[in-house]
């Protein structure tokens, strides 16, 4: 082989780009919750595109429809979401049932989602790319 075949890393990762402006959809009506807090955490990731690469971060938006409809198990409905403030007496306990009725079951796709994502300084950038629709 000679040089002139080779490819810089610089051309190889050019090549692997994903165009801008792709958009996942996503049904939710009568499927669980975690079946569809995976689908969506792979496609943010980018593991679902045959190209993927972990040094290059997938521009894919994903959007999540029927929210409302979600399949959420009576067991899981009493699953509790925790906060701690770091104060005294600041810790926060809410069921998801609870917190599906107070702010609604697009929030409680996001809260899924964001702790399947890894927690590194791409996970805000990746939960914008989140379109959930109730």
């Amino acid at each position: 082989m000679t040089k002139d075949n080779l490819k810089t890393k610089a051309e190889l990762s050019e090549s692997k780009q994903i165009p801008e402006g792709n958009v996942h959809e996503i049904d939710a009506t009568g499927k669980r919750l975690g079946k569809i807090a995976t689908e969506a955490t792979s496609v943010l990731l980018g593991k679902n595109d045959p190209h993927y690469a972990r040094n290059i971060k997938s521009d894919v938006n994903v959007k999540i429809s029927n929210v409302s409809k979600l399949d959420i198990a009576d067991k899981k409905k009493g699953e509790i979401y925790q906060s701690y403030s770091g104060f005294p007496g600041g810790r926060k306990m809410e069921t998801l049932e609870h917190l599906g009725e107070r702010l609604g079951y697009a929030e409680v796709v996001r809260k899924t989602i964001a702790g399947m994502l890894p927690s590194n300084k791409h996970k805000s950038r990746l939960l914008k790319q989140l379109i959930i629709i109730e």
